[in-house]
């Protein structure tokens, strides 16, 4: 059902705080009911990010990152921002090999995530990685990655684990166990306790 209400005026836009990789931004917004607010939002940006879920003898291909924003190493997918020219199957593939040590030879899109718009305009693309083949591009980490395997038959015991918690990553888990279900792949499975 598409919404009908009119969009808000935007009245002004300032910059309130910035940082090395942050700018905050002040939103003074009217209402069609006339309600005022101003809200706070980083600065938005056209750059979108990509996750990729790499698929290999059945099983989904995971790392183990540290995530300072959590003070601790946590499972999930590959991921990175698109570099400005890049499509977003030119990025899939980059980060794979950056990050996991694999090329791919089939990317299939999934869809489209949003992450907390309230206050941020990034957009992570989703996307299937198949027919992998080795292949390691240099990237940006700080450290070598973990690279985990896990089943497919299994994929929904990933909620129990107490390191794959970031939405993003659960979301795509569900994504591509819908995809893997319409191809016939799988058949539902209910999460092992």
């Amino acid at each position: 059902m598409k919404n009908t209400l009119k969009k808000p005026d935007i009245l002004k836009v300032e910059t309130v705080a910035r940082s090395r990789l942050f700018t905050i931004e002040a939103v003074n917004l009217t209402f069609s009911n006339g309600a005022h607010r101003v809200y706070e939002r980083m600065k938005p940006s056209e750059r979108e990010a990509v996750m990729i879920v790499p698929i290999v003898d059945d099983h989904l291909i995971l790392i183990e990152e540290y995530a300072v924003g959590l003070e601790s190493y946590e499972l999930g997918f590959p991921k990175g921002l698109i570099d400005p020219g890049e499509s977003v199957n030119e990025a899939a593939d980059r980060e794979l090999k950056e990050e996991v040590g694999f090329g791919a030879g089939e990317l299939t899109s999934l869809g489209k995530l949003t992450m907390a718009p309230s206050y941020f305009s990034s957009k992570m693309n989703i996307v299937v990685a198949e027919g992998l083949y080795e292949e390691k591009l240099e990237g940006d980490e700080p450290e070598p990655l973990i690279v985990r395997r896990w089943p497919l038959s299994d994929m929904l015991s990933l909620l129990q684990e107490p390191d794959f918690r970031e939405a993003r990553n659960v979301s795509a888990l569900f994504m591509v166990r819908e995809w893997l279900v319409k191809q016939g792949r799988i058949k539902y499975e209910t999460s092992k306790s």
